[in-house]
């Protein structure tokens, strides 16, 4: 790839650091009080790290699955991930209709709600900043159903799987003030689609039908209630499904949810890969008009080359666009967690406090 001399000098104004979402840590109080200790001043928002059986993201959801009449695994051994989590896909049971599913519960709200008294209490001792907002993540439902059900129920479960997760999101809301919440919609699979990885299930036009279920993603969260989208291309043992030739479809489709969504959008967060100190990777984001009060952030904090290397990437930033935040290209949970410490402190070594 090319180096910091391939494009003209640049001073980018870094402003704040965003957390995706999951942190190696072994409970939200851990998280939440090493993470404000470290970046207290940095973040307008904090997560729980996504502990407990979430550390892998949406792997946890099998489990439910599991348990639901109507649906049953392909047959075959069992494809474990991490010696824990079966890859073995689901298929609708002969006759059955997808919209005679009942879901369990997922465990997003139950999580969530536990993990806010925790926030809460913290936040009332002085431990989290005031104005800081609990953040939870959840995935789009393309994100459970493209890697979990085989493609030929894909379209019919997708709804389904939709309204169980929307009704996650309600009882989160109703439980949690809406000034100490904010909704962060993690959208992965759509890469895959639009980079032709897995077969689309969206339709001819896969933009379009990408950011019609965005549209609803957003719309789904109260007004009072911030909502952002973290947009990922995978991190499957902390690799992408594969790297973005450039920013052009993650700028195509923050262009989109800002066009399609019915509500403000309050922050977005995109991956940058290692490699890439090129002006030409973030060239497409010069097209896209952010409106007052939408936070970009930039995942160009990378472990393997600290403080230089994102100052590096974030020269080439600077280029298509002058103002943002920072963190890392997904969460940082399937890392050791050795790591998390030096993470954070790295967060803060890059981007201004906001406080």
């Amino acid at each position: 790839m090319s180096t910091s001399t391939d494009h003209a000098p640049a001073s980018p104004v870094i402003r704040g650091a965003h957390l995706v979402g999951s942190v190696t840590l072994p409970d939200a109080e851990s998280v939440l009080r090493t993470v404000s200790a470290h970046l207290g001043d940095r973040l307008h928002r904090i997560p729980d790290g996504e502990v407990g059986e979430r550390f892998y993201w949406v792997q946890f959801q099998t489990a439910r699955l599991d348990r639901m009449d109507g649906l049953t695994r392909i047959p075959g051994e069992p494809r474990l991930l991490r010696g824990v989590f079966d890859g073995r896909p689901f298929q609708l049971e002969p006759g059955v209709s997808a919209d005679e599913l009942v879901f369990p519960d997922l465990g997003y709200a139950e999580a969530a709600l536990d993990s806010y008294a925790v926030f809460r209490r913290l936040r009332d001792e002085g431990a989290i900043a005031p104005g800081t907002r609990f953040q939870v993540s959840l995935p789009t439902p393309a994100g459970v159903v493209g890697p979990f059900i085989v493609p030929e129920d894909r379209a019919a479960f997708e709804p389904a799987y939709e309204r169980a997760l929307f009704g996650e999101l309600q009882r989160i809301v109703d439980g949690i003030p809406y000034e100490d919440l904010a909704i962060q919609w993690d959208t992965a699979v759509e890469f895959a689609l639009l980079e032709g990885r897995m077969p689309s299930w969206f339709g001819d036009d896969v933009l379009s039908g990408v950011l019609e279920r965005a549209a609803r993603q957003a719309a789904a969260v109260p007004a009072g209630v911030q909502v952002g989208f973290h947009l990922c291309y995978g991190d499957v043992e902390e690799q992408h499904f594969v790297q973005p030739a450039d920013a052009g479809h993650l700028a195509a489709v923050l262009r989109g949810i800002l066009s399609a969504s019915s509500r403000p959008v309050d922050w977005v967060h995109l991956p940058v890969p290692i490699e890439r100190d090129d002006a030409a990777y973030f060239a497409p984001l010069a097209d896209v008009e952010l409106p007052e009060g939408t936070e970009l952030y930039l995942g160009l904090l990378h472990h393997e080359d600290g403080v230089e290397g994102a100052r590096r990437r974030a020269a080439a930033a600077a280029t298509a666009v002058p103002v943002f935040g920072v963190g890392t290209e997904c969460g940082f949970g399937r890392g050791p967690s050795e790591r998390t410490a030096s993470l954070l402190d790295l967060h803060a070594a890059v981007a201004e406090a906001w406080r």
